[in-house]
């Protein structure tokens, strides 16, 4: 359904070191970047795979409140190697990775917090 989104973040570096750590394990990686100069406004960092940024950072005004990105994983180990990669920044834990049967029996997931506070999610939807 959706194409792309984008979050504004209170420090884009601090954010950016973030989400390439937490997303390598789940094959998304920078593709994009654009700077201020280009947007006429804030500088922003597109992650992605194949050359596609869906998920982008931008400079700015974090927003206030809670907002959830769940981003797909392609297996069980995937999601593992997420949250090490988040406990290894110090990011606050949100929900270890494991079964999530309430909302379906191979629902296999993991929370953490981002630098923002932002609820996020690595899933996997397939059997073991």
């Amino acid at each position: 359904m959706l194409d792309h989104i984008g979050v504004p973040v209170s420090d884009l570096a601090r954010s950016r070191a973030f989400y390439e750590a937490v997303l390598a394990p789940l094959g998304y990686g920078v593709v994009m970047e654009v700077t201020a100069a280009e947007t006429g406004a804030e500088a922003h960092c597109g992650f992605g795979a194949h050359g596609k940024p869906s998920f982008w950072i931008a400079s700015g005004k974090a927003l206030t409140g809670c907002l959830h990105v769940a981003f797909q994983a392609p297996d069980r180990a995937a999601v593992d190697a997420f949250h090490r990669a988040a406990m290894a920044l110090l990011a606050p834990d949100n929900g270890p990775p494991g079964l999530r049967p309430h909302y379906h029996p191979n629902y296999y997931a993991a929370f953490v917090l981002d630098p923002d506070g932002h609820n996020i999610e690595a899933v996997f939807h397939g059997p073991a």
